[in-house]
């Protein structure tokens, strides 16, 4: 089985973040489905605005070259008031930008996030596909996979401690794989 890069986008900003502790869980599966996870922070990114267009600070860039530079992106976000948190929106700005240097087209990309909340973050998730979807970005379908978080969802070591939730994400993973090699191939 090939393994491919994937960057793994967190949209928090928040310490500690639910959503790091799953996505740092969810990454332990990563060999066994074939994929190299590949942290791209968003948190010291500034808020973009068309001032950057025509340079964009060395931040900006750095971070557009490491989406750029892997095969695949799995982004992980919270929901805040039935949507996107601020800096996750504020990263897909800057990776669509300059105009014409899209970093979206055709890449295949997956979502998820975790929730404390009883419908987790089905809402921002659904939103979030739509703006990767309207970038060019070939999104994962299902399975969906909105995380209810409880008490004793997480063991000591930071695993998922629910052998049927591991068992779910590994097969999400395996799917993003076929999803992965389908869209690359």
């Amino acid at each position: 089985m090939a393994t491919y890069t994937v960057g793994l986008i967190v949209g928090s900003a928040s310490e500690p973040s639910l959503n790091r502790r799953y996505a740092d869980a969810l990454a332990r599966f990563g060999e066994e489905a074939g994929l190299d996870f590949h942290d791209i922070p968003i948190g010291a990114l500034p808020f973009f605005g068309t001032q950057f267009e025509q340079e964009f600070p060395p931040v900006g860039a750095d971070f557009k070259k490491e989406v750029d530079g892997v095969d695949a992106l799995l982004l992980v976000t919270p929901e805040y008031n039935r949507s996107i948190p601020a800096v996750l929106k504020n990263a897909i700005d800057w990776a669509s930008r300059p105009v014409g240097e899209n970093s979206f087209p055709d890449k295949p990309a997956a979502v998820t996030g975790a929730s404390k909340g009883d419908i987790s973050t089905a809402v921002a998730q659904h939103e979030l596909k739509a703006i990767l979807v309207g970038q060019g970005a070939v999104v994962l379908g299902a399975p969906e996979v909105y995380i209810h978080v409880e008490e004793g969802f997480f063991t000591d070591d930071g695993a998922i401690a629910d052998a049927d939730t591991a068992e779910f994400l590994r097969g999400f993973l395996k799917r993003f794989h076929e999803h992965i090699r389908r869209n690359l191939t």
